[in-house]
C-alpha cells in the first residue's frame, strides 16, 4: 500500500519550477498549492494507483496535483465503481484544471443512468459542481437524444455569477453549433431578445463556435450576425 509521504516525494521527483509557474498563472487561484508536475506524468501516476484508489482518497489536498491524480485514477474505474465515488470528486474541485481532467470515458456507455448525477450537480449552487455538469454533457451528451437537456442546462447554471460556468456554457453551445447547426442557430435566433442567455454567454458561445475548424467560412458569417 502507497503512503502519502512516499507519494508525495514520487511527485516532487517529477517537478519543474518553470512549469510550476507557467501552470499556477493559468489556474488563476493562488490559494492552490502547485509542485509543476505535468499533465501526462500525472496521467501515468493515475494508471499506476487505480488500484489504490480507496488509500489515494485519503491522501491531503494539499497540493493541485494530489488532487488531480485522484480524480485520474476515478476516471479510469468502471462505472459500478466510479460512481460510487463521484460525488466525493466533485466535491474536491476548486479549480477549471482539476475540474475539466475530470472526465471519466466510463459515462459513455451509462448515460442515462449518469443524467440524474448532472442534475443535482448544476442544481448547486457551487461554481465547480455547476462545471463539471456542462463540461460532462460536452464530453459525452452532444448528440439529438439529448440537445434539450443541454439547452435546460446552459440556461439554469448560474452564467452571471459564476466565470468557469459562464465558459462552460459558452463551450457547450459553440459545440451544438459545430455538431448541429441548424438546432444551434435556432436557439441563437430564439436569444436574439436574450430570453435565455446572457449576452455575455450568448456572444462567447458564437466566438467559440467561429474558431472552430469544422464550420464553414458561410457558417461562421451567419454566425457572427447573430450576436447581441
Amino acid at each position: 500500500m502507497i503512503l502519502y509521504r512516499e507519494f508525495l516525494e514520487e511527485l516532487k521527483s517529477y517537478a519543474d519550477e518553470d512549469y510550476k509557474a507557467f501552470h499556477k498563472k493559468l489556474l488563476k487561484n493562488d490559494n492552490i498549492n502547485v509542485l509543476g508536475v505535468r499533465v501526462p506524468v500525472l496521467r501515468k501516476l493515475a494508471k499506476k494507483y487505480r488500484a489504490e484508489v480507496e488509500t489515494l482518497l485519503t491522501f491531503p489536498d494539499e497540493f493541485y496535483e494530489v488532487t488531480f491524480v485522484k480524480l485520474s485514477a476515478v476516471a479510469l474505474l468502471p462505472y459500478e465503481q466510479f460512481i460510487s465515488y463521484v460525488d466525493n470528486c466533485v466535491s474536491l474541485m476548486d479549480n477549471w484544471a482539476t475540474c475539466d481532467c475530470f472526465a471519466p470515458e466510463c459515462i459513455k456507455n451509462h448515460k442515462d443512468e449518469f443524467l440524474p448525477y448532472i442534475y443535482t450537480y448544476w442544481n448547486e449552487d457551487k461554481e465547480f459542481y455547476q462545471r463539471f455538469a456542462l463540461t460532462t454533457l460536452l464530453h459525452y451528451y452532444v448528440e439529438e437524444k439529448y440537445l434539450e437537456t443541454i439547452i435546460d442546462a446552459v440556461q439554469i447554471a448560474d452564467r452571471e455569477k459564476f466565470y468557469y460556468v459562464h465558459m462552460a456554457a459558452a463551450w457547450l453551445i459553440a459545440e451544438i453549433a459545430v455538431k448541429f447547426y441548424e438546432d444551434a442557430v435556432k436557439f441563437l435566433k430564439a436569444n436574439l431578445n436574450g430570453n435565455f442567455l446572457d449576452k455575455k454567454t450568448h456572444n462567447k458561445a458564437i466566438q467559440k463556435a467561429c474558431e472552430s475548424f469544422r464550420l464553414s467560412a458561410e457558417q461562421k458569417t451567419y454566425l457572427k450576425g447573430l450576436k447581441l
